[in-house]
């Protein structure tokens, strides 16, 4: 008997420790990790792009329009069960350099705070002329003489009696 009921307990005990690990939040890191130092450590007229790209390394994209600004991005995201995954964290560190001497001139950290949230248009742009249904466009090329031999007389680029 007291077998029976130490067994339940802790078969109840396991069940409960499970359930509780499988809601355990699964992170997953993405973009640049900083290991010897961090993009925020970079000092404002002292540093250059040498020295920068000593430091941190290539940076996660470069400006479009403006070589002199890099930028080093990361984010963390976490995920419940079956849940969508949630970005936690989010960090943008915007570095701006001097065009002639190379030297920083700015860090701007920018977090998740910051960033806004950009309503997507899905329509569709509509094109000229009509759609054909499935059997249009399988029937469509019967009847236009295809399959017979053609007599090219007449055809702009075509010498007379010359057959291909």
């Amino acid at each position: 008997m007291f077998r029976r009921t130490t067994f339940a307990v802790l078969a109840a005990a396991t069940v409960a420790l499970g359930g509780l690990s499988a809601c355990a939040p699964i992170s997953s890191y993405s973009g640049f990790q900083a290991i010897d130092s961090d993009p925020k450590d970079v000092k404002v007229g002292t540093d250059t792009k040498s020295t920068v790209r000593a430091k941190l390394g290539s940076p996660s994209v470069q400006s479009t329009f403006d070589p002199n600004v890099w930028f080093y991005m990361n984010q963390i995201k976490q995920r419940v069960a079956f849940r969508k995954p949630q970005v936690t964290a989010r960090n943008v560190t915007a570095i701006t350099f001097d065009k002639e001497t190379e030297m920083v001139e700015a860090v701007d950290v920018y977090t998740l705070k910051d960033g806004k949230v950009i309503a997507y248009n899905n329509r569709e742009t509509p094109t000229r002329g009509r759609e054909m249904t499935v059997l249009e466009q399988l029937l469509g090329s019967v009847g236009r003489g295809g399959l017979l031999p053609q007599d090219d007389q007449g055809v702009p680029g075509q010498r007379p009696g010359d057959r291909r």
